[in-house]
């Protein structure tokens, strides 16, 4: 009897094409344990499409498409952005009762807003880059916005609740500073506004497997000196950035600390089953955590998956240990 895996992607967030290759890896992954049988469909116009036609879930948590049932045992939200890290598609499949991989709503809604996120890594005691809230685009936080420029001179500012660096400016000039904040407030409902840190990009996969956490030494993000790692930069055919798995000139201390840390935040924040999490390693300001995907890309390009297997396991044993872990969890009561 085959386990039925219903691959859900797109999301008409900014991130929606994204998670369309992101989605071809992972049923390519999938398809690999002879035991499921993989059907995917992509949300599209706030309505789920296989092949262009619509599809709903029934009163039996049944997914229905163009007169097909499809009994679903299990979900993979391969969503990046709204809806998928959002936290809604999750807490639409708790709704339905259905058992799904990956971290749960709330987990995924806590780390996908970066102000919620930095409040969280603050009350854990973790560092991260000095930071003002911007929760309402009035007089009063335009001058604290200016006096947290005025004190460090070099800020970025960031739309709170967006993925791949959308709405994200750097800023160097202080009559630029308001301007880029009501633009990142066409993005997100807060703003959040950081000092600039000088530093190297690292990240970590952090994943379960047999119940047990791994967390993988650090890959790199080798951004071009004269870039800001914009969404354009990040995916483009273009880009100048280049990515490892083997960073040069990590001591095993600074390994041991960024290892350390992004457990603690996993545990933290309680995620579930797969994340990446960024770092800025930096000379002023000494490692950080930037921020944390909870269902990081899977593109040809995309760092978890490479540093999944340098860690030494493979992404479809993974994908198959986290797909059967949430059907034993749901059969147990205890996928809320």
């Amino acid at each position: 009897m085959s386990t039925n895996i219903l691959l859900l992607c797109g999301g008409d967030g900014a991130e929606h094409d994204i998670s369309l290759l992101s989605a071809s890896f992972i049923e390519e992954q999938l398809n690999k344990t002879e035991d499921f049988y993989v059907l995917k469909a992509v949300i599209h116009n706030n309505q789920f499409l296989v092949e262009d036609k619509p599809g709903y879930f029934d009163n039996n948590k049944t997914f229905v498409f163009d007169n097909h049932k499809f009994d679903v045992d299990c979900v993979v939200p391969c969503i990046h952005g709204v809806p998928g890290e959002t936290g809604d598609i999750q807490s639409f499949l708790e709704i339905l009762n259905i058992p799904y991989i990956g971290c749960r709503s709330q987990a995924s809604r806590y780390c996908f807003d970066k102000n919620t996120t930095k409040l969280h890594l603050d009350s854990l005691g973790i560092p991260n880059s000095p930071y003002k809230i911007i929760p309402l685009p009035n007089e009063q936080y335009k001058q604290i916005a200016l006096e947290f420029f005025d004190k460090y001179q070099d800020i970025y500012v960031k739309a709170a609740s967006q993925g791949s660096s959308v709405g994200c400016y750097h800023v160097t000039k202080r009559d630029d500073v308001w301007d880029s904040i009501i633009e990142a407030f066409s993005y997100s409902t807060e703003v959040v506004i950081e000092k600039n840190i000088v530093h190297r990009e690292l990240e970590v996969a952090a994943y379960e497997i047999d119940g047990e956490l791994k967390i993988s030494k650090p890959g790199e993000i080798i951004i071009p000196s004269n870039k800001f790692y914009t969404y354009d930069e990040k995916y483009s055919q273009d880009s100048g950035t280049t990515t490892t798995v083997e960073p040069e000139g990590l001591t095993d201390e600074q390994i041991h600390t960024i290892q350390n840390l992004a457990r603690r935040a996993f545990v933290g924040l309680k995620l579930r089953d797969l994340s990446r999490i960024d770092f800025f390693l930096s000379k002023e300001d000494g490692i950080l955590i930037n921020e944390i995907n909870t269902f990081p890309g899977a593109t040809p390009i995309s760092m978890f998956p490479k540093m999944l297997e340098h860690n030494g396991d493979k992404m479809d044993v993974f994908l198959a240990k986290a797909v059967y872990h949430a059907i034993k969890e749901h059969e147990k009561g205890e996928n809320k």
